[in-house]
């Protein structure tokens, strides 16, 4: 008879690795994407723990000595360093977003809008294209592999279940999320540009002729030349977001390289 004590040996070990895993699929892109089935997700989850549960250190495949109730914080710890690590990987994509919404809204694309099943939300026709340069500079630099590879090596620093709430790194996450600030900066700037040159263009016809009616053409102008714009920038805008998310990956290389992941390994588990 096949005895059922090895596999329940590992059963709260990988239920905790298998956890942290799965908060990568809420926030990490191309993971956390709608379009995407739940059950495919979470199939995809359970083989990818099991082909990281053998790498993790030996003591930590120990089952944790507690009582099933006090299992419940640890679950919701482990889940935390997935999430976080998930969340560092996804800011340089919603800078992106956000670039795309303020630029739109300056141009007057606001009502423009379309459903964006990696957000699970509407979003603005800019902000969707932005998107999608950004997600493709996040997979040409690896950054699902970066990902994996900064939770395989949280398990060296952070063993599962032993985050405690003063181990949550504030620096780092606000750290992160100023970077992601400057990128969306950094993005929209070409286009804001012309269009408050355009403004205070518009601005000056208006006050010297009066007889030219700019705001039956101002709506148009504004949409044109900010377009131009963002066309013209669009090599500079993908040196930015690539550039925005070598910083959250790490310091990976933009041409090769093994993705490090340290920045996200440290934003999970407080150690660079």
């Amino acid at each position: 008879m096949i005895s059922l004590g090895p596999i329940l040996w590992h059963a709260a070990p990988f239920v905790l690795v298998l956890t942290r895993l799965g908060g990568l699929f809420v926030l990490t892109p191309l993971l956390a994407n709608r379009s995407v089935p739940l059950r495919a997700r979470a199939l995809l989850a359970i083989v990818l723990s099991a082909a990281l549960y053998p790498t993790i250190p030996a003591a930590a495949q120990a089952p944790p000595d507690t009582s099933l109730l006090m299992l419940a914080p640890m679950v919701a710890g482990e889940f935390l360093i997935g999430l976080l690590i998930g969340f560092t990987a996804a800011i340089p994509i919603m800078a992106m977003d956000l670039a795309g919404f303020v630029v739109g809204y300056q141009m007057g694309l606001g009502l423009a809008r379309a459903y964006n099943p990696e957000a699970d939300a509407d979003t603005d026709l800019l902000g969707q294209l932005l998107i999608y340069v950004g997600l493709g500079a996040f997979l040409a630099l690896g950054g699902l592999e970066a990902v994996f590879s900064s939770l395989a090596r949280s398990f060296a620093h952070m063993p599962p279940g032993h985050l405690a709430l003063t181990d949550l790194p504030i620096q780092s996450l606000l750290a992160v999320l100023t970077s992601g600030f400057e990128l969306a900066i950094r993005v929209s700037a070409p286009a804001l540009g012309i269009i408050m040159l355009l403004l205070i263009a518009m601005g000056f016809i208006m006050k010297t002729m009066p007889q030219i009616n700019v705001l039956s053409v101002g709506f148009s102008i504004k949409i044109i030349f900010g377009l131009l714009m963002l066309t013209a920038a669009l090599p500079a805008v993908q040196q930015a977001a690539a550039t925005g998310i070598t910083s959250a990956l790490g310091g990976t290389a933009l041409r090769g390289g093994e993705p490090s992941a340290g920045r996200m390994t440290a934003a999970a588990t407080g150690i660079p």
